[in-house]
């Protein structure tokens, strides 16, 4: 029933109300995302699992030339002794710890009653994690790329 206005003797027309329209919600940059560390956690995920994988084609079809041409096999092992892809390698090795890591905690979300719940903490733990294995790791891996 419609509201109406006025007293007990008053004209009993019905009361208009207007309905604000509802509020559109920003999103910052136009995207869908929000930014929260359950994103930030899937799409490191994602990239981290394509650049493992690229690199893991890219080393089969290396090792697979030790059979067509080992001349070819040992150029391509001398190419990757160089600087560069010592540094490149400490983006693969800091890629496998990211996503291992994360695996283990997205592991614990599906299967632990309430990882759910700790899925933020986790996050952080994981990134925490990561960055400790890495700084054990880049200085002995650099010593050996430019030390000799």
């Amino acid at each position: 029933m419609p509201a109406t206005t006025g007293g007990a003797g008053a004209n009993r027309s019905p009361a208009t109300t207007t309905v604000p329209a509802p509020r559109r919600s920003v999103i910052p940059g136009g995207t869908l995302y929000r930014g929260n560390e359950g994103m930030w956690s899937w799409v490191l995920h994602r990239i981290t699992g394509v650049a493992i994988y690229f690199f893991l084609l890219v080393h089969i079809l290396d090792t697979a030339l030790i059979r067509v041409s080992p001349e070819a096999y040992n150029a391509v092992i001398g190419a990757y002794k160089t600087p560069l892809m010592g540094i490149a390698e400490l983006g693969l090795v800091a890629a496998i710890v990211f996503h291992a890591f994360n695996g283990l905690r997205i592991i614990l979300v599906d299967f632990w009653g309430v990882g759910t719940r700790h899925q933020k903490a986790m996050f952080y733990v994981v990134i925490a994690l990561s960055v400790v294995v890495m700084l054990a790791f880049t200085p002995r891996h650099l010593i050996s790329v430019f030390g000799g």
